[in-house]
């Protein structure tokens, strides 16, 4: 079916951008209507993380739920309807007006840009059209999103060494993983620089194929490079790991395409495969569980299809953000990630409290687990339960158990 294009028009109270049989509305509507089609068969309901239809109150996180729609026209309903936020977040992103953009303007940025674009969209065009779309929606120029997804892919190669040192400072997230009879989770503690703060979302999507997916998302990127499940009961969280630059492949396949890709996986097998991936150009380390199989397991990746996987058993195991078992990767160490598993290797990790209290300690105000600032911030803590069956997304230090959010895996209910 064709979406006949040409400029917006209004008819009774609603703008059009076309018309078709399904009467393709505009996102700008959709607090008063609640649903919407753009294109072919577009559903769209948005929700506050208390269900309200309304702009997140503070502490709380937005929503946007989508259904039955393709890549751009997903991606654009998502950039239409969170177009103030993904603007903010590009114009306080710290690295992307300072460094990346001038970067982008030179021959060999420019060259490093398009090698990386022709790429991932030639191995994920479904994932590209959704970026596309979401710097259409947004109005946000698409050079200014494609920097922001691949700036992991891009700070290796930046000239200036200052710039090249604190683009590559990894996101300080942190994870505990442990799978025993009583007790099967994936604890992460979701860490991200200042600018990060009020500039994220949840979207909840069913893809055309029936599978249903909920992601925390940062707002101008790929659902999702944080954590996220799908309703085939495959759940994942992400930790960065700061390989060195000799390590990353110009031009090579961007961890955001690679996580999007594990929302479509089918189960714990599909998972790793999609995780291994030989033109990857950094690396990454995953978190994956299946809640069908009750598996868990950590999946440390680097360039030049070099991977390592450790099943998680009966002993609670910590990443930080540092390479823990991939063997012959050069990294960069950072403190923080030293100092946090020296601290996490001094307590006790054996149930869920204990945990939540671990991912809150900040008893080292210079390195803690939980961080306040001035650069990095936990955003909120995922917990997920195979027990249960459930997401649970905290606010504030997480030994408080502040719930935000609390949904049901299988089935997927929100």
């Amino acid at each position: 079916m064709l979406l006949t294009s040409g400029s917006p028009t209004v008819q009774q109270g609603i703008v059009a951008i076309g018309h078709c049989e399904y009467e393709c509305f505009n996102f700008l509507v959709l607090l008063s209507c609640k649903r919407l089609h753009v294109g072919n068969c577009l559903r769209c309901e948005l929700r506050t993380g208390n269900g309200a239809y309304d702009d997140a109150a503070p502490g709380q996180i937005p929503e946007i739920r989508i259904e039955a729609c393709k890549p751009y026209e997903m991606g654009f309903g998502i950039g239409r309807h969170f177009e103030a936020m993904i603007r903010s977040r590009v114009a306080n992103d710290p690295h992307l007006s300072s460094t990346l953009l001038p970067y982008a303007k030179t021959k060999q940025g420019q060259r490093l840009v398009q090698l990386l674009s022709e790429n991932n969209r030639e191995r994920y065009p479904d994932y590209w059209d959704e970026l596309r779309g979401l710097a259409d929606g947004s109005g946000v120029p698409f050079l200014s999103i494609i920097l922001i997804n691949f700036r992991k892919e891009i700070g290796p190669f930046l000239p200036d060494i200052r710039a090249r040192r604190i683009v590559e400072e990894p996101d300080q997230c942190s994870d505990i993983l442990l799978c025993s009879q009583e007790l099967a989770v994936m604890v992460h503690n979701e860490d991200g620089d200042g600018s990060l703060e009020n500039h994220v979302y949840f979207v909840h999507a069913t893809l055309e194929n029936g599978t249903t997916f909920f992601a925390y998302t940062c707002a101008g990127e790929l659902p999702s490079c944080c954590f996220g499940f799908n309703s085939h009961g495959v759940a994942f969280s992400l930790d960065s790991v700061p390989p060195a630059p000799e390590e990353v492949e110009p031009g090579g396949i961007g961890r955001n395409f690679v996580s999007r890709d594990l929302l479509q996986s089918t189960d714990i097998n599909d998972a790793l495969q999609r995780t291994r991936v030989a033109s990857l150009s950094a690396g990454h380390c995953y978190n994956i569980m299946d809640v069908n199989v009750r598996k868990i397991f950590n999946v440390e990746t680097a360039s030049r299809g070099r991977s390592s996987v450790r099943e998680i058993t009966g002993e609670p195991f910590y990443h930080a953000n540092m390479y823990q078992h991939l063997q012959a990767v050069k990294q960069i160490t950072h403190e923080s990630s030293v100092h946090r598993v020296k601290r996490v290797s001094e307590l006790s990790m054996s149930t869920l409290e204990e945990m939540l209290k671990v991912l809150g300690d900040d008893s080292n105000r210079e390195f803690p687990v939980y961080m306040q600032g001035p650069q990095q911030y936990t955003l909120c803590t995922a917990i997920f339960d195979m027990n249960q069956r459930s997401l649970i997304v905290l606010t504030g230090n997480p030994s408080s158990r502040c719930v935000l959010r609390n949904i049901s895996m299988i089935p997927l209910e929100v």
